[in-house]
């Protein structure tokens, strides 16, 4: 993506404004004041989280690399695991990070999927937080929410405040839904177990006109599969079963979450396209969602998306 693009072209690089390649995988969009601040994964060098900003959601600037192998940790009143490399000096695994203000404590607060570098056994949450958007995060380590498994995640926050994070548990068999403390920093409650035994990954939670969505993927690894939604008048109310969205592998996508634009309440599928053999090389598809007079949502494939 070169500077001053007017849309974006899916399935292709995107650069930032310096020309160089948008590491932001599996991440999340965050408003602050003007200003859109993009978060994801970035798995080059040392580096595990970078954050974007930009003004119109077509042209990102780099801000920082805001977790790192040696980004500063600090104890947490929860016991957490706070190694940001392994025994040897490698690095962990750290995935889906999402970014929201915390009105009580005025700091921003991260929540993301963090794995041991080694396997996929920790299956854990972990929490950062910052002064700023683009500030230094601070780590306050991982933990296994309630004992249960963590793995693929989301956040979501409702009007009133009350925050959600929802996660893959049960070896991905199930999705958890934690109700957030007030400050944010740790699991309140477990308010829902969803989807019994239907593995669903790669959560992204949307709310219009008074109803819930949350979009998912199938497990397949780095394979596409097909998305499915559901539908519920609360977070913590009972949820529909699962329904397909797009075509059978959602346009070569999986979800990394749902952006509602602030000045026109328009919305928008964000995606990742994953490339198994070269993490580095993955894409990123952004496409227009939609919703039916039946308040059904649609996603259908532009070759090209401007945002507005």
């Amino acid at each position: 993506m070169e500077n001053n693009k007017n849309y974006l072209a899916n399935g292709e690089i995107w650069r930032d404004t310096d020309g160089n390649v948008i590491h932001a995988h599996g991440g999340h969009i965050l408003f602050w004041r003007g200003v859109y601040y993009w978060y994801g994964e970035n798995r080059t060098g040392n580096r595990y989280v970078s954050v974007y900003a930009s003004k119109d959601l077509m042209n990102w600037e780099f801000r920082r690399d805001v977790i790192t192998t040696v980004t500063k940790t600090q104890e947490h009143r929860i016991k957490t695991d706070r190694a940001l490399v392994t025994a040897d000096g490698k690095k962990i695994n750290i995935e889906r990070p999402k970014v929201v203000y915390n009105k009580k404590i005025q700091k921003f607060v991260m929540w993301m999927h963090v794995e041991n570098g080694v396997d996929y056994s920790l299956a854990a949450c972990g929490i950062a937080v910052s002064d700023t958007p683009d500030g230094d995060f601070i780590y306050l380590g991982a933990f296994n929410p309630f004992g249960y498994m963590s793995r693929d995640c989301t956040l979501f926050v409702d009007e009133d405040d009350t925050a959600y994070f929802i996660s893959a548990s049960r070896d991905n068999a199930d999705l958890h839904m934690y109700r957030l403390t007030d400050d944010y920093l740790n699991v309140d409650k477990l308010v829902n177990k969803l989807w019994q035994g239907e593995y669903r990954e790669a959560p992204a939670v949307v709310k219009r006109e008074g109803i819930y969505y949350m979009f998912s993927s199938y497990c397949t690894g780095w394979a596409p599969n097909q998305c499915k939604y559901a539908t519920a008048t609360g977070m913590e109310n009972s949820w529909s079963v699962l329904n397909k969205i797009g075509d059978e592998t959602t346009y070569r996508t999986q979800p990394a979450f749902i952006l509602t634009v602030a000045d026109t309440g328009s919305t928008y599928y964000f995606s990742d396209r994953w490339n198994g053999q070269n993490y580095d090389d993955s894409r990123y598809v952004v496409l227009p969602l939609t919703f039916d007079s039946n308040q059904n949502p649609m996603i259908e494939y532009l070759d090209q998306v401007t945002i507005r």
